[in-house]
């Protein structure tokens, strides 16, 4: 399990770079109360989210697996293009990209804390279907 997370500098940088998304998260959320500006914040779990997602692609191959299913020239990465990791990662980008959009849209804090929420819920289901689907497939 050590070099599912540790194996190498990539995996060792996207594991605790999740461990730092998972912790602003979840120092959000018992911190709720006292948090003014949940636009910032939305911002900060947006382009951080993106990095983070940026590692976790490369460190799963998506590239390649692109790659693969476009001409052949290299193996896949560990997922299927079409498979179920992949497609819930989608739809978990799906509610990221539409709370991105809503966030500076809405005209309250409290509105714009429920699309955090939202964006959160989106980046909590692809962390957690990846990380679980990476264990059951190594």
């Amino acid at each position: 399990m050590g070099k599912l997370y540790f194996g190498n500098t990539v995996t060792t940088v996207t594991t605790l770079m999740i461990a730092a998304l998972l912790g602003f998260i979840g120092y959000s959320a018992v911190n709720r109360t006292g948090i003014a500006h949940w636009g910032r914040r939305s911002a900060i779990l947006l382009v951080f989210g993106l990095v983070v997602c940026c590692f976790a692609a490369a460190r799963d191959g998506l590239d390649k697996t692109i790659q693969n299913a476009i001409d052949g020239s290299c193996a896949a990465g560990i997922f299927p293009l079409v498979s179920l990791p992949t497609v819930i990662g989608c739809i978990g980008a799906a509610l990221i990209l539409i709370a991105a959009i809503a966030t500076p849209i809405a005209k309250t804090q409290q509105a714009r804390e429920v699309w955090f929420f939202i964006m959160s819920g989106g980046a909590v289901l692809k962390i957690v279907t990846m990380e679980v689907a990476r264990m059951i497939i190594k």
